[in-house]
């Protein structure tokens, strides 16, 4: 059976995409157990990410699937296609803010076509408060939905600007980035002397009442605490099929920190769960990346569930036996090296449910946890999503996205003969040793870079990446076949950074989202300082704008340069020269060039972004009511799945 199939549902700049779960039925029953009880886990907080990515996402998406059951008019004029694009839209990013770019999504239908419909339906079905009629809801909602400068942006990171009350996301009410600040900073310094403090702020919402500013708790007890009991419930159904007493117990601990939001047990589950490495099913759930977050603070939920894909994971085991190799020869300052690479594990894993900010667009690496402290004395776990990032490959093949955007045939051919297994290996790198490389000095607070610590990061974990994939250690261990294969790497990720990615990027706006920043940073940074020696250049052939690359070795040696200063800004906690470098290469967008690239792309007819449908798991018993099996379905449609979710899983 294919590892990968395509959905035919594309819409907006989407495309869904099917990943198949390859080897699900050679696992025990027992396993798919596990794997069938932490999905109902993973579906259960789906609701969260959409109240935290803003406040009104909850209602207008059920207002919205309210219309698209219960509608009884002209469901295929144009204003109704266009409304349920929109909807389509809300499903994708969790919210009415694009999934990338956090601007907010321009309806094509306008509020008189809103109100007319709203009128027609029965107000049983509408998500109305007690005491609120429909004139209240839409007083509500509709300045959010159609007004431009009513919250306009979900994540706002621009440079000088108060980063709290200018961004949409639902982590702060009523307080501003400097009460913020200020009310972190004095926990900080409560428990300076903790060997290891927790992650402040990670799963809380900012409040002021009264004049005093205080956190609401993400807990049993707390705010999300309908959907968090679903969540323990599945939880404690997974503890009766556990693989290993680790995994037993570290899935406990879990559940105790969900029941009091202790961030102390948090470090303590992150400490069991990287130390549990043998069983062949693991999963996350949890309050875990901050990139959703302008201040780099709170944990937006997510949940995957995963199980090894034994084969592919051979190769991601060589490098980690090898990580003290790669630590030892990186080029970064002594002084920011760990003298003692510890618990660093890499696997290649086949996902099985998606569930949160992994879903339906998900990461194809991950690399946890993320508290440094954690890391540098426990280790971290590494995963390359192979069913994923094998679908994204079939979907790229035979497109034209190359022939159009790269220099020649000869560097097409480079890529078509290397670029699968270099893109790949990067991601093994970037997620193992990228992120698992280097140490802050002990008195460098970890959020030292504020909002640009995000970028910072990225940027180290993908220089290291970078450089590393060059280098003959990786043809010596027989991961790339030999010293030609980088190059591949080096051209599409210098053309992605310079060119392409510039296709994700409305016209006018600038570079917000933080792998963006990232990659933009990158190379335009080597570009600059490769000029002198025209080490790489953009060259314009039949009208069109080409990246050119004319010495890859000293491409290498600047990528170990700014890699040695991203290491250091990382370990001195220099924000000001992090502020520098993001603004300065990061950030702004050639409004020419952009034009320009976002032309050619249009005429590809090709949506820049992807995301998946989960499959089906259901249960199938015997007549004493025993599973005796877990069965997979792949043929749900779009909107079946989201229509599904938001009844069986719509716990807020």
């Amino acid at each position: 059976m294919s590892i990968f199939s395509f959905s035919d549902e594309c819409f907006s700049d989407i495309q869904i995409l099917r990943y198949r779960l390859n080897g699900f039925h050679e696992l025990t029953l027992k396993q798919k157990l596990l794997v069938y009880y932490l999905s109902e886990a993973t579906l259960c907080g789906r609701d969260i990410t959409f109240d935290q990515f803003g406040r009104n996402n909850l209602r207008i998406r059920k207002l919205l699937e309210a219309i698209y059951l219960h509608y009884q008019g002209d469901r295929n004029c144009k204003d109704f296609l266009d409304l349920e694009i929109y909807l389509k839209r809300v499903w994708f990013s969790n919210g009415i803010y694009h999934h990338y770019g956090c601007e907010k999504f321009t309806p094509a239908f306008s509020e008189e076509y809103l109100r007319e419909v709203i009128g027609t339906l029965d107000v049983s079905v509408l998500p109305l408060y007690d005491h609120e009629d429909v004139e209240m809801l839409c007083a509500e909602l509709f300045p959010v939905i159609f007004h431009p400068d009513v919250l306009p942006k979900r994540v706002n990171k621009t440079d000088g600007e108060d980063l709290v009350t200018t961004s949409a996301c639902h982590f702060y009410e009523g307080v501003t980035q400097q009460e913020v600040e200020t009310f972190y900073q004095e926990m900080k310094t409560a428990h300076v002397n903790d060997p290891e403090p927790p992650s402040f702020g990670l799963n809380s919402t900012v409040v002021k009442r009264d004049g005093r500013v205080e956190e609401d708790i993400w807990c049993l007890n707390g705010r999300y605490g309908a959907a968090i009991q679903q969540i323990i419930y599945w939880l404690e159904k997974a503890l009766t099929v556990t693989e290993n007493e680790r995994q037993h117990q570290y899935i406990s601990t879990l559940i105790d920190y969900y029941r009091t939001g202790d961030l102390q047990l948090f470090n303590r589950y992150c400490i069991e769960w990287v130390g549990e490495y043998e069983a062949r099913i693991d999963f996350i759930n949890g309050f875990i990346e901050v990139y959703g977050d302008p201040l780099g603070l709170k944990g937006s939920w997510e949940g995957i569930v995963e199980y090894k894909d034994l084969e592919a994971t051979r190769r991601t085991q060589l490098i980690s036996d090898n990580a003290q190799w790669f630590e030892d020869h990186s080029p970064v300052d002594p002084r920011f090296k760990k003298k003692e690479v510890k618990g660093v594990t890499a696997q290649v894993i086949c996902a099985a449910m998606l569930g949160g900010d992994e879903y339906p667009s998900t990461a194809i690496g991950i690399n946890l946890p993320n508290a440094d402290r954690i890391r540098a004395t426990y280790g971290s776990k590494s995963v390359t999503i192979g069913n994923l990032t094998e679908a994204y490959q079939k979907a790229a093949k035979g497109n034209g996205f190359k022939e159009e955007f790269v220099i020649d045939k000869e560097t097409i051919s480079l890529i078509e003969q290397y670029d699968d297994v270099c893109d790949d290996l990067h991601t093994d790198l970037h997620e193992c040793l990228g992120h698992g490389s280097g140490q802050l000095l002990p008195t460098t607070d970890p959020d030292a870079l504020k909002a640009y610590g995000n970028i910072i990061e990225e940027a180290r974990a993908d220089l290291f990446g970078l450089y590393y994939i060059a280098d003959q250690k990786l043809i010596d261990l027989g991961l790339v076949p030999d010293q030609e294969a980088y190059k591949s790497q080096y051209y599409s990720y210098m053309m992605n950074g310079m060119l392409t990615q510039l296709t994700r990027i409305q016209p006018g706006h600038q570079v917000e989202e933080a792998h963006m920043r990232n990659r933009a940073l990158i190379a335009h940074w080597c570009m600059e300082k490769g000029t002198s020696e025209q080490v790489m250049e953009l060259v314009v052939k039949d009208g069109k704008t080409f990246l050119r690359i004319n010495d890859y070795e000293k491409l290498r040696v600047l990528i170990a340069s700014l890699l040695a200063e991203v290491q250091r800004i990382k370990s001195e906690g220099d924000y000001e020269a992090a502020r520098v470098l993001v603004e300065r290469y990061g950030v702004k967008v050639d409004a020419r060039l952009h034009q320009e690239i976002l032309t050619r792309y249009e005429q590809l007819h090709l949506a820049p972004y992807k995301g998946f449908l989960n499959p089906v798991m259901t249960p199938v018993r015997n007549e004493q009511g025993e599973i005796t099996d877990i069965t997979l379905d792949y043929t749900e449609s779009y909107a079946q799945q989201m229509l599904r979710y938001s009844k069986d899983y719509g716990f807020l």
